[in-house]
Order: C-alpha cells, then structure tokens, then sequence
C-alpha cells in the first residue's frame, strides 16, 4: 500500500498517474484529499480515497494503517510562520508513521544541506528541519532536494503574455540547476515502487543544466517567438509586495531569506551527475507547458 498526500497538487498529479500505469496490480495506492471532487472520475475509481487534510491527526492516522510506503508533499501554507507551516504540519504525520510502523516515506524537500547557508535559507532552513523530523521516526526517508521548478514562471504568465517580462530576485547571470515538476514526480515513483532501500538521505533532482534567468529569458524568446526579458527585483519590494496581499510576514520573510540564499549558492551544493541530473529541458517545458499557458 502506497499512500499519496496532495494527489492532486503539480508534483502529485503526476506521481499518481504515473504510478497507476506502472505499479503492480498487487500494489495498492490509497490519497489523502480535501477534495475528493477534484480527482478525476477514473481515478477515483482505482484508488482508495481518504478525505481531509493530511496535517490533520485524525486522517493520517487513518491513511496511515496498513501502509508500507508514504509520498509526503507539504502545500506551504503562507498563512503560517515557516517552522508552522512544514514541521508544525508534518508533526501528526510523524507520529502516525510511528504508530503504524510505515517503513518507507519519500517527500519532497530542497538542495542545501550542509552549505554555508543552509540555516539562514528561510523556507529552505524549514523543509529541511521537516525532513529532520520524518527520519527520526526511524523508517526509512528518502527527500527529493530539489531546486527552483520550471512551474514557477507560470505565476508569471499573464506578465510575460502582456509584457514580455518575468522577474526573481537573483543576479540575471546566476546559473544553477532548475527541474520540472514531471521529473520529479518520476524520481519518487521510482523510490516507492522499489523500496529496497533503507536508512535516511537525499535524492537531487538537477533537471538536465543549469540555467541563469538570461538564459531563460532567451530560451523563453525563441520558444514563444516573442521578446522575453528578465527584470531583478529587489528584495525589500518582494516583501512589501507579499505582505500588501495578506501573507504571513513571517513567511514572507522565510521567501525573502531563501531567495538572498538561493543568490548565495544555496543550490550549488550537489555536483551534478548523470544520477542527479533529469531529462526534460527547458526547452521542452516551454513547448509543452509554457507556450499554451501564454499564447491561449
């Protein structure tokens, strides 16, 4: 029995279509969602589905019995200060991995472990803590570190359709590795459906090279056959602007904090491998998802 937390998030959606096409009929697979409406019909025909909210105590506690391996994705809840909204959350969770003697649990986290800015990396500092906190129930933890998403720029859609313009708050030549959600998704089906494995560690999930926000820009140009061009943000407007629309300013702070770390290296700490590096170009995320998000 594998059970899936957020099945019908970016990275869930995809691990679970993946997994109903490839794992074994013996191989149950039970998801834990508020909204049981939002999974399609033939979905919610092949899985069991548990309804409510995975930081509840009561509904891990029930999704938990009987499984041997969970996928744990925490849906950062910008209401909450950052350690509430990853440790707090994951907190019942815990718990009930112990409870029940759940053996495997693959989640999805980020790269900076052991860099010098690990512990001031804001949002980053907290998914790691929360990875600390699954494996020390003792099963054995898998947490995909992963870098910024190629998801990200669809937030920025309607300002790249209307002015050709996406904004971050790091240097416009600063390479480092960014990924798509689909391969991440493929790198935790993996884990679950083999679960030979044992103790605690990392999976880096790199996308195929690194890529600065020039980089993008110019790749986003010739994809999407118009001009794209990147503008740096600086941090003080990113913070005044989340607060303005009623976020945590604690949370705030925690995007703030990982965004300076991520200008600082967070995320050029794994070498880069044919391991670690995964398929989908940017190229192809633009073709696929990007180009249809903008020009339709």
């Amino acid at each position: 029995m594998i059970v899936i937390t957020a099945p019908t998030g970016n990275i869930g959606s995809h691990l679970l279509s993946r997994l109903l096409r490839s794992a074994p009929a013996e191989e149950g697979l039970r998801v834990v969602v508020r909204d049981p409406a939002r999974l399609p019909d033939e979905v919610r025909e092949r899985v069991e589905v548990i309804t409510g909210s995975h930081g509840d105590p009561e509904v891990v506690d029930r999704a938990f019995v009987g499984a041997d391996a969970v996928f744990w994705l925490v849906p950062p809840d910008s209401s909450l200060t950052p350690e509430a909204a990853y440790s707090g959350f994951t907190r019942p969770a815990a718990q009930a991995l112990a409870a029940h003697g759940v053996g495997h649990v693959v989640g999805v986290s980020a790269l900076g472990r052991g860099t010098p800015v690990a512990d001031r990396a804001g949002l980053v500092t907290a998914s790691l803590a929360m990875d600390d906190l699954i494996a020390s129930t003792g099963v054995a933890h898998r947490a995909l570190a992963c870098p910024s998403f190629f998801e990200n720029l669809l937030e920025e859609a309607d300002s790249i359709r209307e002015d050709g313009l996406f904004t971050d708050l790091v240097d416009a030549n600063r390479k480092a590795p960014m990924v798509a959600v689909a391969d991440i998704a493929t790198a935790a089906a993996a884990l679950l459906l083999d679960r030979s494995w044992t103790g605690a560690g990392s999976v880096p999930v790199l996308g195929p090279r690194d890529l600065s926000p020039a980089d993008l820009a110019r790749i986003m140009t010739e994809q999407l056959g118009r001009p794209v061009r990147y503008e740096r943000q600086s941090y003080d407007d990113l913070y005044s602007a989340l607060v303005g629309h009623g976020l945590d300013a604690a949370f705030v702070q925690g995007i703030v904090d990982m965004k300076r770390a991520k200008d600082d290296g967070l995320d050029a700490g794994v070498p880069r491998t044919d391991e670690s590096s995964s398929p989908t170009t940017f190229e192809q995320w633009c073709v696929q998802v990007l180009k249809p998000a903008v020009l339709t």
